[in-house]
């Protein structure tokens, strides 16, 4: 004998039935969804940070490398120490997509007014360094995965930098 009315097989039947409507009506492409205006509003807003923060940064390292060529200028005697650090932060540039700046054989950038000793340029320059690269690793959490990367070397560079020219600054003379 048959069973009749809503077997337990028939439930589960009409309820899939049922979801896979409700997620396949769900799914529409295009701009009448709700949804989808905000999600393209948001990987803009994301885009538009993004440069952002690459702008920033490669604003830091122009000014990073107008630093370096005011110290070597202003103090020659420097010069050797700085011209492979200042090759780096100038290709740091070019990564950030930043203009290119003074190539060997412009004319010398005036020298700061602060430091008057070259040890005291060194570390004034060390710690322009730091500053750099705790901002940027501060910049990796608003930063997305490829930028984020970049930033964290560019950190991690800027770090060491900062120690090499605090090591520097310890074997130059006055």
């Amino acid at each position: 004998m048959r069973r009749t009315g809503t077997t337990r097989r028939s439930a589960l039947t009409a309820t899939g039935a049922f979801a896979l409507g409700a997620v396949l009506t769900g799914c529409g492409s295009g701009p009448e969804t709700p949804g989808a205006s905000a999600g393209a509003d948001a990987r803009a807003a994301s885009l538009r940070a993004g440069k952002a923060l690459r702008a920033a940064a490669a604003r830091d390292s122009g000014s990073l490398l107008t630093r370096y060529e005011q110290a070597a200028a202003a103090h020659p005697v420097t010069e050797a120490g700085l011209a492979p650090l200042q090759a780096i932060v100038r290709e740091h540039l070019t990564a950030l997509g930043g203009p290119a700046k003074a190539a060997s054989g412009s004319p010398a950038p005036t020298p700061p007014a602060g430091a008057t000793d070259a040890r005291a340029a060194l570390r004034e320059l060390a710690a322009e360094e730091r500053r750099v690269a705790d901002g940027r690793a501060a910049a990796l959490l608003n930063a997305e995965p490829e930028l984020a990367r970049l930033l964290a070397s560019l950190s991690a560079a800027g770090a060491a930098h900062a120690y090499l020219l605090t090591e520097l600054a310890k074997e130059t003379a006055s």
